[in-house]
């Protein structure tokens, strides 16, 4: 299964731009990307001596939160071929899983929200869904930078990046 998500993942990054302000899960990009990146930022304000505003939010366990739904409209709105939101479909349709804890195992039961862990393809999946769903962030915050499910929004203004935050830029889609 590891091998079929490679490929598919290796199909996927063809056809699908992420943001550059995403760090995680992307080739040739690290933790120390962005923060240098942010570093370099502060340090430009500050000898200006401009003020500058950051917000950090991370998404609690968002990885594990995704709507399936959510993820078939954000590889599609991505440009992703039908057939291969399909194929994305297929691995997820009828998940099950087990738990394991001290008293024993659980019985199987299906598992319908969220990203398979320790799936090769689940990292850019997520990246998809965040590129997504943090697109009207970007477009009305001067500086916005992510990794993964960490996300950092500045302005020079408090109030413009409470009013992002606020706005509610990062909310699920509602139903069309």
């Amino acid at each position: 299964m590891k091998l079929w998500e490679r490929v598919v993942e290796a199909r996927l990054r063809k056809v699908v731009e992420i943001c550059q302000q995403q760090y995680g899960f992307m080739p040739r990009k690290s933790t120390t990307d962005a923060i240098f990146a942010l570093r370099i930022l502060m340090e430009k304000y500050r000898d200006g001596q401009r003020e500058f505003h950051c917000v950090f939010v991370d998404l609690e366990k968002a990885y594990y939160r995704v709507p399936r739904e959510e993820l078939w409209y954000c590889m599609r709105k991505s440009g992703v071929a039908e057939k291969y939101v399909r194929v994305v479909q297929d691995m997820y349709e009828r998940s099950r899983t087990v738990v394991r804890c001290a008293v024993g195992q659980t019985e199987e039961f299906n598992v319908e929200v969220g990203l398979h862990q320790g799936s090769a393809l689940s990292p850019f999946l997520f990246a998809i869904v965040m590129d997504q769903l943090s697109e009207e962030v970007r477009q009305e915050s001067p500086w916005t930078m992510m990794f993964a499910d960490d996300i950092v929004i500045c302005s020079e203004s408090s109030e413009q990046v409470e009013e992002i935050w606020r706005g509610g830029g990062l909310r699920w889609r509602e139903e069309e």
